[in-house]
């Protein structure tokens, strides 16, 4: 999931300035990891550790409350909330990325990812944003080549991929949405040919940048094989101590690079 948490750090100087380009420093003094790093972690921790997902999530926002986490989701996790919101923001779609990873077959990634998502987002563009990042990854992670990719999430979550990033990028702008995000960073990973490139791709939209960035560097990672070393080195180095631990430790427990 390092994919993803790269993908968070670099996008996270990008949000709200509508970058419209993929030719920018990689890392700044300023990149660092925002809610979608802390609500990966917590995922991972359930998946390593058991437990349940809505008090991960109150104890990971309760330990970073300045993360950047949204509204709706800071009011849930201060008053300790136990119920949905039913949010369809792409917050569920971001922290989805460990479930892709530790899944052992297509059908667990699925209903991990709707499990993960309708602790908060139990609107059904929630859960199908959740759901389809989940299967990319998994997929990915089991060699598939990007054109099966595509129509599996073509047919499966009835997500319209047909339009290229040139076509998409003039007219889009930022969008929280599952429905208007998560189709647009698959995109961005389908069109790119390493890590970094998706990451680049996903921020040039001008969009949504460390979440959607966040995204398309998880599903790039799955199908690459991992990150490369200067990109992992990096990216681990940017996390406190406690962020890092369970990240090598979900790497070491599913045998992630």
């Amino acid at each position: 999931m390092l994919g993803a948490i790269a993908g968070d750090m670099i996008g996270s100087v990008h949000e709200g300035r509508g970058t419209k380009h993929r030719d920018f420093p990689l890392f700044t003094p300023h990149s660092t990891f925002t809610d979608d790093t802390v609500l990966c972690v917590a995922v991972a921790e359930v998946l390593l550790e058991g437990g349940d997902f809505v008090d991960a999530f109150h104890d990971y926002f309760h330990r970073y409350p300045n993360a950047g986490f949204g509204g709706g989701f800071m009011g849930w996790a201060a008053r300790r909330d136990r119920q949905p919101y039913h949010s369809w923001g792409n917050g569920s779609a971001m922290r989805v990325p460990p479930v892709g990873f530790a899944a052992g077959s297509l059908e667990e990634a699925l209903e991990l990812a709707k499990r993960s998502a309708e602790v908060t987002h139990d609107h059904p563009e929630g859960i199908r944003g959740a759901q389809a990042v989940a299967a990319v990854i998994f997929l990915a992670r089991q060699g598939g080549d990007k054109v099966s990719l595509r129509e599996e999430v073509e047919a499966r979550f009835g997500y319209d991929l047909s339009r290229s990033l040139d076509e998409i990028r003039p007219g889009y702008g930022f969008d929280v949405s599952c429905q208007g995000s998560v189709p647009e960073s698959i995109t961005a990973f389908l069109e790119a040919d390493s890590v970094e490139g998706a990451i680049r791709n996903a921020i040039s939209l001008g969009g949504d940048a460390d979440t959607q960035a966040c995204m398309a560097g998880a599903m790039a990672e799955a199908y690459q094989g991992g990150l490369p070393e200067a990109l992992r080195r990096e990216t681990l180095a940017r996390l406190p101590q406690d962020l890092r631990h369970v990240v090598e430790t979900f790497r070491t427990r599913f045998a992630l690079a």
